[in-house]
């Protein structure tokens, strides 16, 4: 109990791992997409990927040579369903999510072959 309780808020304790989650909790991106949205590096993007996905919170799904993320909904994790099950509750208001919110109403639209030319795109 105690290790899981400590993945899951160390996972979260990381402002952009924060902004990842917002967004899969409205959608499924690819790892180019995440990254042409934060404007990190992806080896970055894939780093924090990694560590959300340790704590149970997100999950991802192989699709050809794209690599897709999104929530689990049904975490065995019961602090990771916790978050995720609040999730949409929380930082409504915030500026820079709002702004990866916009951003990611954009990437959805380009297709997957341009994503990784996409941060100059939507800045």
């Amino acid at each position: 109990m105690l290790f899981d309780f400590e993945l899951v808020f160390k996972a979260i304790s990381v402002p952009v791992r924060i902004r990842i989650l917002k967004m899969l909790n409205k959608y499924e991106l690819c790892v180019c997409q995440i990254v042409a949205i934060l404007g990190l590096s992806q080896s970055t993007v894939s780093k924090h990927l990694w560590i959300l996905k340790s704590a149970r919170l997100i999950q991802d799904r192989k699709e050809g040579r794209w690599v897709f993320y999104s929530l689990i909904q049904n975490s065995r994790n019961e602090y990771a369903q916790f978050i995720i099950s609040n999730l949409s509750q929380w930082l409504k208001e915030d500026e820079i999510v709002n702004e990866d919110m916009r951003k990611v109403e954009i990437v959805k639209r380009i297709p997957l072959e341009e994503a990784h030319e996409c941060s100059s795109k939507i800045i």
